[in-house]
């Protein structure tokens, strides 16, 4: 296994834990489990953070610069669709 692989894999682990950590605080009835939870999670989306950048420096991950018109469609979209 190569170091790219084994960083997508610690990726893609803990975006399927975070997913967890998430189901299992909106659902948890204990409040002091639920903000532990609530701490795995947001500790899980700093190491996700971490681990994207390690790969865009490594040069294996390059995301696309999305064109400004996309960009004001997306804010559009999600903007209206809020509640008022």
């Amino acid at each position: 296994m190569t170091d790219q692989e084994r960083l997508a894999d610690l990726l893609s682990s803990e975006k399927k834990m975070a997913s967890n950590y998430d189901s299992f605080a909106s659902e948890c009835v204990n409040i002091t489990l639920r903000d532990q939870f609530i701490k795995l999670f947001a500790q899980g989306h700093h190491t996700q953070t971490e681990l994207f950048q390690t790969a865009k420096e490594r040069g294996w991950y390059q995301p696309e610069q999305a064109p400004e018109s996309k960009i004001s469609q997306a804010y559009q979209k999600y903007t209206n669709q809020q509640p008022k």
